[in-house]
């Protein structure tokens, strides 16, 4: 049972990586595989899981509601930190990670004749669903749980975080821009690498501490909601 979840687990995590490249930098007309992704994660535990694994994996109640405050303050500041770290590292330049995504939002919507305010909601509203539902019950819920069949709790969670953190290389240190070329940057890349692994493990010591993963699933909700806040109102 356990070697059949780690296996599980590890290969769905490298289609899920495949898949978000395919859906970040491939072309538009595969685009609509990055959310499919996400929808696909969220259901890894009901698809491989039975009722009491996907308590363990963090399916249940919070402990407390103060874990969902702590969550929102955390995805707040957690934002604020990419946010500014960016522009203090790299302005408005194309090393920027909050541009990569604003670029990666507009290869793949034509917003001709939309207000600023129209565009926020287009961009907004999917951010605040699919990532956070699908990134935390996969990579905090089932794949971290696959991982401590193999490895102690705390390695699980570095090792589930430190994927985390490359697979959002597709989103910025490995991006497509506007006019359709790729385009790498190792620098600025490493330094969102590194700061997706905090947030991650922000948010897994955050559903550890609260014994569900929900409390995160609102904190990366936050987390995004800040970001597209910067990246249509902080003028990136």
């Amino acid at each position: 049972m356990f070697n059949r979840l780690f296996s599980i687990g590890i290969i769905a995590g490298i289609i899920f990586a495949a898949a978000r490249a395919v859906g970040t930098i491939g072309p538009q007309a595969y685009r609509f595989i990055l959310p499919s992704g996400f929808v696909f994660m969220a259901l890894m535990p009901f698809i491989f899981l039975k009722k009491e694994s996907r308590r363990r994996v963090g399916l249940t109640k919070s402990k407390s509601g103060k874990y969902y405050l702590i969550g929102i303050m955390a995805g707040t500041a957690l934002a604020l930190l990419c946010y500014s770290l960016g522009l203090l590292l790299f302005d408005h330049s194309n090393d920027n990670w909050f541009v990569s995504i604003k670029n990666s939002y507009l290869r793949t919507t034509d917003t001709t004749g939309m207000s600023l305010q129209l565009q926020f909601i287009v961009f907004t509203i999917p951010a605040l669903i699919f990532s956070p539902i699908g990134e935390e019950i996969f990579f905090r819920g089932f794949l971290q749980e696959a991982l401590t069949t193999k490895f102690r709790y705390r390695s699980a969670m570095i090792l589930d975080s430190l994927f985390f953190a490359l697979i959002h290389l597709f989103h910025h240190g490995i991006v497509r821009d506007i006019a359709g070329e790729i385009h790498f940057y190792p620098l600025s890349g490493l330094i969102w690498v590194m700061l997706m692994f905090v947030t991650a493990m922000a948010f897994a010591f955050l559903k550890k501490s609260s014994g569900s993963i929900y409390p995160a699933i609102v904190s990366h909700a936050v987390f995004n909601l800040v970001m597209n806040i910067t990246i249509f109102y902080g003028r990136i």
